[in-house]
């Protein structure tokens, strides 16, 4: 019981990271929407915000790091596609209000003291560009191409999930995925110079 109190305050910290960063969303106003008391908020992470927040971020790592595990298992274009849905779905489903916590916390201006959120937002980050990275070599794409298309692909649907939530569209999202399936299909085909 306890444990599922504790899930549900690191879930909804994810959540209302995702819409409204992490420097607008206080323990108090979790708590709330939580529907916990402040207490045992408190009692659960006795590191407060910091504490919160990065383990929020680690479970939005976490879950999204699943959904790869499992779409990249059919290989990496059809687990790009299915990576591309996800967002797509995310983006609509919250009437575009909802973006990504691991980006939010990246590129807000945080104390020093506060570095826990971006040590996890990185670790994402990272976890993400290795799974694909791995899918990719595993198909047959180069050492060195694996890498740079990983990196560029989690670079590139973060950006669009940016952009889509400005514009209010997905028409950014839909722009990178064609030309990621076309980068990966191409990377499939055969090695390009590893240099």
């Amino acid at each position: 019981m306890a444990e599922d109190a504790r899930r549900k305050l690191v879930a909804g910290a994810a959540d209302m990271i995702r819409r409204r960063g992490l420097n607008a969303t206080s323990v108090r106003e979790l708590a709330k929407y939580a529907h916990a008391p402040l207490g045992s908020t408190y009692h659960y992470f006795p590191g407060g915000k910091t504490q919160l927040a990065s383990e929020a971020v680690a479970f939005a790592g976490d879950r999204t790091a699943k959904i790869l595990v499992r779409e990249l298992a059919n290989g990496p274009v059809e687990g790009l596609r299915a990576f591309l849905a996800t967002w797509r779905k995310i983006l609509v489903d919250n009437d575009f209000r909802a973006g990504c916590p691991v980006l939010a916390v990246s590129v807000e201006d945080a104390a020093d003291a506060e570095e826990g959120p971006r040590e996890a937002a990185a670790a994402a980050f990272a976890r993400w560009t290795q799974l694909l990275a791995a899918s990719l070599r595993d198909h047959g794409a180069g050492e060195a191409d694996a890498e740079r298309i990983a990196t560029l692909t989690v670079a590139a649907v973060e950006g669009s999930v940016a952009m889509c939530r400005a514009e209010r569209s997905t028409r950014a999202l839909d722009r990178i995925g064609a030309e990621l399936e076309t980068i990966v299909e191409a990377a499939l085909a055969g090695p390009r110079n590893e240099g």
